[in-house]
């Protein structure tokens, strides 16, 4: 049997078709958004959306209503400060809706001509809270939302909106993750961040003859404060100044001097106002804290423990600096070639170098740097999918593209493909102008081409998504959270790190040279490379199973099977075969994806609730009968009750969850702790896309998995954990938070 070679090139035409495939299968999985239509001004715009597809049988919908804004123009917090007007929407004429309450993300402040504002720049989505009339059934809110936008101007708009929702299962809509973004950003008690707002404020006199008075405020943090600032609200007729803020102890402490106007228009005065509960509103960079505020007549004593600092005097905590998180990029991308994930990687990279052997070192230097293109290729490709995703308002994230069956089919089609290739099954036909890309050697097979080795490393990235690394994580949340800029910045270092071993091999080709030349005993490497490649064939389709149940992912078998069948006998020359390639597969190919993303498991009900997904991770995890289900309310109860909690988010397409669960969480020490009660343990499966985890993880600005946290009662907000978990990293968090020692192995 004749070796064949991996890929000489690629028609144009197969690459058009693979592209069709994907923008063909997203369109399907894009068709079922839960959105109205936009309105649409010069400078803003603005829609509802919905975090579920479907009513489901709970009686309150998470709702959001979104607002981009042109460069330069916004619009108002629900307190507009000095001027403006905020988005007061009026849900008369909606169907099936009793009531929406909306939130308000913490704004920021805007200093114009001795006025201050508080608003939104550039995008903000308010969740929104709808109370249906009827559980279980059909939704449509209707809403007429008159704001005001400013820049040099204002301009006053109203926007009439109308989303409907179908009856039917509540599963997660493409706006989940983006709602539970804001969402995290509606301030709270401020524990979760570190924040404590005392509920008491000194009221003092201040220019009286102008009817001004002085509110004095003090805040804590756990960390040292960078640029805090205040809002207040009371009564309309009182306007607030921008504090003065003054830090002791070394920056954990902050008085914010706050001076109202207004007061002679106060009914009542200086003394209506000392009765007056104020709400306040502090703001840290992306930490945030509310609560109500009592006013008490006196000075505010400084601190007895420390002198009073000013501004000037302390040092805010840095902003974040992108040079370092493309470094922390570049790391987590070479680490991600020691992920177990990559076995399929490392079978296209051995059998490329294999093919090396005995060759001219130019040939090899090319064929290295091509992969290594190919990576960058594709991280850019995933890069640019991520910005416009963003800005379309959908969720974002890595590795999350393992949880539609479109893209799980697609990969499992070419992963196929490959390892027919590697068992000799077919070679591709090529004209002669493409095949000349192909540098061919001696030997009387053919070397891979440039174009070759330009999709082995294309396909090297999409495999290893799947996993994340240490400083992975922390790099990609930092690129997410942000802008386009540090998003292709990040996802560049990434593919640097990733193709740190091509670019070594180019630049040091003996290492592959020296190899022995090709010969029969390639055919069995190529047979065992084959094998993991279908290895990871198979753990992809047991992923869609897991999804759309087993008819369908028997159909999707079916296909491969016929598709195997095509190759094969169009690598023997079989002439009406041959015509059917490369067309069959690729037509065949898009019915599967496109099958595989639209059929409904007639095995029973995809997993859809998270309560259902928890229960049925644990139900087969090893360990499974002393996990609970993540219920993110119950971990407040049982830290007030003295017990230590352990979050695991994980899902079944996540390798480096299956680690942390194979080599830490279900053996050793940990899972004895676990056993025995000391631990109580919540798995969330995140296999599917579910509302209630992207918000979890939104609130410690994560943007993928695995994701640990331990929370005990010296750890009420949790202490997050690395991606790669090790006993020791486990036990030290667990005594962190609370009294629980666990003894190590």
């Amino acid at each position: 049997m004749t070796a064949v070679p991996l890929f000489r090139a690629a028609r144009p035409s197969t690459l058009i078709a693979a592209v069709l495939l994907l923008i063909s299968a997203t369109a399907v999985q894009a068709a079922n958004t839960a959105q109205s239509a936009w309105h649409e001004t010069e400078q803003t715009k603005a829609r509802l959306i919905a975090a579920v597809t479907g009513t489901g049988s709970a009686a309150m919908l998470r709702l959001g209503l979104e607002f981009h804004m042109q460069p330069g123009w916004k619009i108002y917090w629900r307190s507009p400060g000095d001027a403006g007007i905020p988005p007061r929407p009026d849900w008369g004429g909606s169907d099936n809706l009793t009531s929406a309450k909306i939130q308000w993300p913490a704004p920021e402040r805007f200093s114009v001509l001795g006025l201050e504002t508080l608003g939104y720049k550039k995008q903000v989505v308010f969740p929104i809270d709808a109370v249906l009339t009827e559980a279980g059934k059909p939704v449509t809110v209707k809403a007429v939302i008159p704001y005001l936008t400013c820049d040099d101007i204002c301009i006053p708009y109203t926007a009439n909106l109308s989303l409907s929702l179908p009856a039917g299962a509540a599963q997660p809509s493409e706006f989940a993750h983006l709602i539970s973004r804001y969402a995290a950003k509606v301030p709270g008690d401020g524990a979760r961040h570190g924040l404590m707002l005392a509920d008491m404020a000194a009221l003092s006199p201040g220019d009286t003859a102008k009817g001004e008075m002085l509110i004095s405020v003090r805040a804590k943090s756990e960390t040292p404060f960078s640029a805090p600032d205040i809002y207040l609200e009371g009564p309309e007729v009182l306007a607030y100044s921008k504090p003065h803020v003054s830090f002791s102890d070394n920056g954990h402490e902050a008085r914010l001097d706050v001076t109202v106007y207004g007061v002679t228009d106060l009914d009542g005065g200086p003394q209506r106002l000392a009765k007056e509960t104020l709400t306040a509103t502090l703001v840290d960079g992306g930490r945030s804290a509310e609560r109500p505020l009592t006013l008490t007549p006196g000075e505010l004593a400084p601190p007895a423990d420390a002198p009073m600092l000013n501004a000037a005097e302390i040092t805010p905590a840095p902003s974040p600096n992108l040079l370092l998180f493309i470094a922390l990029a570049v790391i987590g991308g070479l680490i991600l070639n020691l992920m177990p994930c990559v076995l399929p990687v490392l079978s296209i990279k051995v059998v490329g170098v294999m093919g090396h052997g005995g060759g001219d070192t130019g040939q090899v230097r090319r064929g290295f740097i091509a992969s290594a293109l190919g990576i960058l290729a594709a991280f850019m490709v995933l890069a640019s999918g991520l910005v416009a995703l963003k800005a379309a308002g959908m969720t974002i994230g890595w590795g999350i593209q393992f949880q539609q069956p479109w893209f799980l089919a697609a990969m499992t089609v070419i992963v196929f493909v490959f390892a027919c290739n590697l068992f000799g099954l077919f070679e591709i036909a090529l004209p002669q102008a493409i095949g000349d890309l192909g540098a061919h050697a001696a030997d009387p097979s053919h070397r891979t081409g440039p174009l070759g080795h330009f999709l082995q490393g294309a396909l090297a990235t999409l495999l290893a998504t799947p996993c994340s690394a240490p400083f992975l994580g922390t790099a990609v949340g930092f690129a997410l959270a942000r802008g386009p800029l540090e998003i292709y910045a990040i996802f560049a270092g990434l593919a640097l790190g990733l193709a740190l071993p091509y670019l070594f091999i180019a630049a040091m080709p003996a290492t592959a040279t020296r190899l022995p030349r090709p010969g029969p005993w390639m055919i069995r490497l190529r047979q065992i490379m084959g094998l993991a490649l279908l290895a990871t064939a198979a753990w992809l389709l047991w992923l869609v199973m897991g999804i759309l149940g087993a008819p369908a992912t028997a159909g999707l078998i079916a296909g491969l099977v016929v598709l195997g069948a095509i190759l094969w006998l169009s690598g023997r020359g079989v002439k009406p075969a041959r015509a059917l390639v490369p067309g069959a597969p690729i037509a065949l190919g898009v019915a599967i994806v496109l099958a595989a993303a639209v059929l409904p498991s007639a095995g029973g009900e995809p997993i859809r609730a998270t309560g259902e997904a928890n229960l049925r991770a644990a139900k087969n995890a090893d360990a499974g009968r002393h996990w609970q289900p993540f219920d993110e309310a119950r971990i407040a109860q049982l830290v007030a009750a003295g017990k230590t909690v352990l979050v695991d988010v994980t899902a079944d397409w996540c390798i480096t969850c299956q680690v942390n669960k194979r080599l830490v969480l279900n053996q050793g020490a940990v899972h004895a702790a676990i056993a025995d009660g000391r631990i109580v343990a919540m798995i969330a499966d995140w296999t599917r896309p579910d509302p209630v985890i992207a918000a979890y993880l939104a609130k410690f600005g994560r943007y993928g998995i695995p994701f640990n946290a331990v929370y005990g009662p010296e750890a009420p907000t949790g202490i997050p954990l690395p991606e790669l978990l090790t006993e020791n990293v486990v036990t030290e968090a667990v005594a962190r938070a609370g009294n629980v020692v666990i003894a190590k192995n």
